[in-house]
């Protein structure tokens, strides 16, 4: 079995993808995708977050909302708002976002491979968020949140990916968030094979955002092996690794443990360089950070001494910052179930750092650098895993581009 395979994708039909595309399932809560798709009959929220169509005291994980998504969706495609194609193909997606263009491969990626770890992870999943993505796939019978891969330095595929995208594509919608969406439709053999084996060569991808995507299509692939059949894929697109971007994934801390704003800087200039600056701090690299605290803001440089040059997580932003402030200062040995620490993609800017400081909800906050692909990459090869919210990647791709659905 190859690493990569061409598949037939249900799409929006020509002309109504404008009317189809929706940010990933996960980045709305349910309020938020209820007020997005108002008005939009089309937009995919209907079937990544069916329950919009539900009475909002409906539970999410409530089986009659997977049962609501595999109406929307058969009700989509007797419509003509989405269509499948007759035969296999691969597309070239690329997304643009702020001057920043990244151009990858939708494919259908080797489940064989994910097992064997060829198809490289970096994260532990969540029960209850697998679990859901495992009735979703069940209910619609396909797989419409893609999983965003990165691969390895390779220049021939890079190549091979911009000739075709040198065609006017066959799909381009901007979003109302500003990321403009551009699909091209690879349907020659010829070209397919190529791509097919370029991807065959390389010897690993790692999987960048849709771990609980990717385990769910494992489960349900194992299930019905045990069944009627097995599928052997799951959707995703693979980009190169050097064009994608990490933002930074900050801290904010409700309370100083005990501590006057006087004695955390005390304690924290035992293994920094905390130099105060007039301006919001973005640190410049892994062993530096941002601290706003009391109103101020602060430079915190690691002492050299204390950074782990040949740990690929101890030498992570996050980790220097848990283990030199967050678990010894601040006693929060669990960020996924401690309530005193919160998260804030870096989207948000700096300033949301400060607002949540000054607005007296959060007592400190803490700008990171952001992690880097290569030391992704290199957490998942050694077969470690990276500490929570340790990466938010940006642009995302957008639900309802191309869907898999499992013959």
């Amino acid at each position: 079995m190859p690493l990569i395979r061409p598949f037939r994708a249900l799409r929006p039909a020509p002309g109504r993808a404008a009317e189809v595309l929706a940010p990933p399932y996960d980045v709305l809560s349910s309020a938020e995708a209820r007020a997005r798709a108002k008005g939009k009959p089309w937009s995919f929220l209907h079937i990544s977050k069916p329950e919009i169509d539900l009475d909002p005291g409906v539970d999410p994980y409530d089986r009659a909302v997977y049962a609501k998504a595999a109406e929307n969706l058969a009700n989509m495609t007797a419509a003509g708002a989405l269509a499948r194609d007759a035969t296999p193909c691969y597309y070239v997606y690329r997304l643009t976002w702020r001057e920043h263009t990244q151009t990858g491969l939708a494919v259908a990626a080797s489940l064989a491979d994910y097992a064997s770890n060829r198809i490289r992870k970096h994260e532990h999943t969540t029960p209850l968020k697998e679990d859901d993505r495992v009735r979703q796939i069940e209910a619609v019978n396909a797989q419409t949140g893609p999983v965003m891969m990165g691969y390895p330095s390779a220049p021939v595929i890079d190549v091979m990916l911009a000739d075709v995208a040198r065609h006017p594509p066959d799909v381009d919608v901007t979003a109302d968030d500003g990321v403009r969406h551009q699909l091209w439709v690879i349907d020659d053999e010829v070209a397919i094979a190529a791509l097919t084996r370029a991807f065959d060569a390389l010897p690993a991808l790692y999987i960048a955002d849709g771990h609980h995507r990717s385990a769910a299509a494992a489960r349900v692939a194992q299930a019905r092996r045990n069944g009627d059949g097995a599928h052997r894929d799951f959707l995703a697109v693979l980009f190169p690794h050097h064009e994608m971007t990490i933002l930074d994934y900050n801290r904010v801390i409700r309370d100083l443990n005990g501590h006057s704003p006087e004695q955390l800087l005390s304690k924290l200039r035992e293994r920094f360089t905390v130099t105060a600056s007039e301006e919001p701090v973005r640190p410049a690299r892994a062993a530096e950070f941002g601290m706003h605290l009391a109103g101020r803001w602060y430079r915190l440089t690691l002492r050299p001494d204390l950074v782990p040059a040949s740990d690929p997580i101890g030498r992570l932003p996050i980790t220097l910052l848990a283990h030199n402030v967050i678990e010894p200062l601040f006693g929060i040995t669990d960020p996924r179930t401690d309530k005193r620490i919160d998260f804030v993609g870096g989207g948000r800017g700096l300033l949301e750092l400060q607002r949540r400081v000054a607005s007296g909800e959060m007592a400190v906050a803490f700008a990171l650098y952001p992690t880097q692909m290569d030391d992704l990459m290199a957490v998942a090869d050694a077969g470690g895993i990276m500490p929570p919210k340790s990466t938010w990647f940006e642009p995302k791709l957008a639900d309802g581009m191309v869907s898999h659905v499992l013959d």
